[in-house]
């Protein structure tokens, strides 16, 4: 009987050591637990999970109708040296927190100059572009090297750059410059802000270059600054019930471009309180429309905001004489952009704007509503000269 027992509470022991083994092995190969998912407030385009041990970035909407999404996987350096993985787990490793970056888009410069990182930035293709004074004095120290083209950037120079990591953008992902610098080894996100369709989910965007710095909370402190004085603004103008009547846009060639209603211009606009004429449309994208369209519905609209690259009344009279039939040329109440640049010329609402919708929001507001925001001085957009 107790030899029975002793065979008994052998098998037994056997049974639950090599269940044991089973159940390790299993967890081995398991994904990681996620700790902590950063859910973002407006953003869909990217997601950010912390592991026990490491961080995935991924990327969901690179460009439009992206067929997939990439995933990037995070590490320090001290996580990386530990880390057995397996090639074509991810699309990319990234060693955070970055060292060195090239960026693509003028676009991204906000984002480095608020997370306070302006000086990882070793390589960009069309400096001229750039308007930050931060970052220009950097280019002309020679601390950010000319890439080039950014349909076509110079590889050898980014290859002897060796940054840490490349961030992109796309309307497709097949730029042959970007898939020989990932090919290379060089890790190449592509940054998706563009695609969002709210001011403020483009803003969230800083939280992206702020998990590459390890600046996660600084990126969220950044964001929640800017969202409040948003909804701020917003709140302020909400109650005005004169709300006049807003043209935007210009001719190219044969068409007027402006803003579809369901575009974040159109939703600053919206925002702002105002009667935009076209905040019904729901087209992608600009609306494309011919001068009589446009002049029949706007001829009395009471202002004319970003009327295409034109700085002066002049410049609208000399590209085309029907600009003066328009009620807003008329009585001097155009108002744009175009003349806030940098010192290299380059227009700096297209490098800030999208980090800063509060600031283009409380602009709008100024602008429509002037007894609104007392002390507020226009940041970008300034009366037509």
């Amino acid at each position: 009987m107790l030899h029975i027992r002793s065979v008994f509470a052998l098998l037994c022991s056997t049974t639950l050591f090599f269940s044991c083994i089973e159940d390790k092995q299993l967890k081995s190969q398991l994904p990681p637990a996620i700790v902590k998912q950063h859910v973002n407030t407006y953003a869909k385009g990217f997601k950010i999970f912390n592991h026990e041990f490491n961080t995935i970035l991924k990327i969901k909407n690179p460009w439009p109708n992206a067929e997939r999404s990439y995933q990037f996987l995070l590490l320090t350096k001290e996580q990386a040296a530990s880390t057995e993985l397996k090639k074509g787990e991810f699309d990319g490793i990234i060693i955070t927190p970055v060292e060195k970056i090239v960026v693509t888009s003028t676009t991204h410069i906000p984002a480095l100059e608020l997370l306070g990182v302006e000086q990882t930035l070793v390589g960009f293709p069309g400096s001229d572009y750039i308007s930050s004074e931060k970052t220009r004095h950097r280019i002309e120290k020679g601390l950010v090297r000319e890439l080039g083209k950014n349909e076509g950037i110079n590889t050898e120079v980014l290859l002897e750059l060796q940054p840490d990591v490349v961030v992109g953008f796309g309307v497709d992902g097949t730029s042959k410059s970007l898939n020989t610098i990932k090919t290379s080894g060089i890790p190449v996100i592509y940054n998706g802000d563009w695609v969002e369709t709210s001011p403020l989910a483009k803003a969230e965007w800083i939280k992206f270059f702020g998990v590459l710095y390890g600046k996660e909370k600084r990126a969220d402190s950044i964001f929640r600054h800017i969202e409040t004085d948003y909804i701020n603004a917003k709140k302020l103008a909400l109650h005005i019930e004169n709300r006049p009547t807003v043209l935007s846009g210009a001719m190219h060639k044969d068409i007027w471009y402006l803003p579809s209603g369901t575009s974040p211009e159109a939703q600053i606009l919206k925002d702002a309180n105002v009667n935009y004429l076209w905040s019904d449309t729901t087209a992608s994208g600009s609306l494309a429309l011919s001068f009589e369209t446009v002049y029949e519905k706007a001829k009395q609209a009471e202002i004319w905001l970003s009327p295409s690259y034109y700085s002066s009344y002049d410049d609208l009279e000399k590209a085309n004489q029907h600009y003066l039939k328009f009620d807003a040329f008329q009585n001097k109440m155009v108002y744009t952009f175009s003349n806030t640049t940098g010192a290299s010329g380059g227009v700096l609402y297209y490098e800030l704007g999208m980090a800063r919708p509060d600031l283009v929001l409380k602009d709008i507001i100024k602008v429509c509503h002037p007894k609104l925001l007392e002390n507020y001085q226009p940041f970008f957009f300034k009366p037509l000269e």
